[in-house]
């Protein structure tokens, strides 16, 4: 295979589109140049060179297009340590979504946080104690109780884009699909998952209280969240 080939196979899709930066630069696309020279490169890529949900065979499924008949999960994320389902996003949504509570609520109100509005900020504490900032547009705004639900995306909206800094604050619950599962989902069970697209590809802990199933998935929701 050419580098030019090689560049083709990444930039049809296979890149996860999430912009994180970990690579060292500032979009997949940009990376994706870099794969074209030396393929190499796509070791520095953790959601595909070193994957939690690294399969043995088929596609990435970090762009969330979908994998083979013939697909084996690892079922470890990037420390090594096992999970037990992956939590997939809401179709036509542009990431994970996530209920939070700012750990100043008030700055929901003063920041006048609308629907549609890009945010920051961090998850620290015992409700997931996330060390990279997160980002993500919101969808939901309680300014009443000073709750907001988003969907985390990548930090190129906030890099090139107007947005407010809602500080630290704490997650509640994520919602989302699940495809792929190593156990029975059940109501009132504490398990191991990985939204698909973190960018650290590290397995959250959470109690599923809600599950519907729709065709072969599941959507669920997930709270009492920590890292690790």
């Amino acid at each position: 295979m050419t580098n030019q080939d090689q560049y083709g196979k990444y930039s049809a899709g296979r890149l996860p589109g999430l912009n994180c930066g970990l690579c060292g630069r500032k979009s997949c696309e940009e990376f994706a140049r870099d794969v074209s020279l030396n393929p190499h490169e796509i070791e520095k890529c953790v959601h595909i060179g070193g994957t939690a949900s690294k399969i043995t065979r088929g596609e990435c499924d970090s762009c969330g297009k979908g994998l083979g008949p013939d697909a084996v999960f690892a079922w470890k994320d990037s420390l090594g340590r096992e999970f037990d389902f992956i939590l997939d996003t809401f179709l036509h949504e542009p990431g994970p979504r996530e209920t939070i509570l700012p750990h100043n609520p008030c700055r929901v109100k003063e920041l006048g946080i609308q629907q549609g509005d890009i945010l920051i900020g961090r998850p620290m504490g015992m409700s997931c104690g996330c060390p990279v900032t997160h980002c993500g547009i919101a969808m939901q705004v309680d300014s009443v109780n000073g709750i907001i639900v988003w969907c985390v995306t990548g930090p190129l909206g906030p890099r090139s884009k107007e947005h407010k800094d809602i500080g630290y604050y704490s997650a509640q619950a994520y919602e989302g699909m699940v495809k792929d599962a190593h156990k029975e989902l059940k109501i009132g069970v504490r398990y191991w998952f990985l939204p698909r697209r973190c960018m650290l590809q590290w397995r959250h802990s959470g109690l599923v209280n809600s599950i519907t199933k729709t065709g072969n998935e599941y959507r669920i929701r997930v709270e009492g969240l920590m890292i690790g």
